[in-house]
């Protein structure tokens, strides 16, 4: 497959996941302030067919995202959201099959990056004051990752996020994580037990 043509197809693929989440951002921080009935323990996240996981902490509740929609061409789009509901953070976790056909290997670094740039300006159309903090390029266990940080208005009130991109095979993944502004703390701890730091 030609570079080209590659990269014409993660920019499809990263549309095609992109859209579905754009609707679930909004639902997410919104339900980030809802009141617990009782406090969650902790749960295994996996994703990739096994090849991303990691433990979550007790606190967050989990929600299944609505399926993608064939008629807006996120038909194998998947998710679920994680609340805790104490510190208003919001994790989506989202999975989406890539169009035709076609497969990544686990670390592409040309699928990685057209995915990458395809997010941020998603991001940027998405939200007025999305501003990029920074980006990085890590490998986990042999899976390559794009981590963009990111400052935006979500909710209601200013948010730090951090977005973790990732292919292998025929899928693709996102992994959102949606803080208050002023929990910097819980933010970076929260991120290095997913990344498993």
């Amino acid at each position: 497959m030609s570079l080209l043509k590659n990269n014409l197809f993660s920019k499809k693929a990263a549309v095609l996941l992109l859209t579905a989440l754009t609707a679930f951002s909004t639902v997410n921080v919104n339900a980030a302030s809802q009141p617990a009935t009782k406090t969650a323990p902790a749960q295994k996240v996996s994703v990739l067919g096994g090849k991303f996981s990691f433990a979550l902490p007790a606190g967050f509740v989990a929600n299944t995202l609505p399926g993608g929609d064939a008629a807006n061409g996120t038909s194998g789009a998947t998710g679920t959201m994680y609340v805790n509901p104490q510190s208003k953070t919001v994790l989506i976790i989202a999975e989406n099959t890539l169009p035709d056909g076609q497969k990544v290997k686990d670390n592409d670094p040309a699928f990685l990056d057209t995915s990458l740039s395809g997010f941020v300006t998603q991001q940027r159309a998405a939200l007025p004051d999305f501003n990029k903090q920074s980006e990085k390029s890590l490998t986990v266990k042999g899976l390559g990752l794009r981590q963009i940080d990111s400052t935006a208005t979500q909710g209601g009130g200013p948010t730090l996020n951090t977005s973790l991109l990732a292919g292998s095979g025929s899928r693709m993944m996102l992994i959102q994580v949606i803080s208050r502004i002023e929990d910097s703390k819980g933010h970076a701890a929260l991120l290095k037990q997913i990344l498993g730091q």
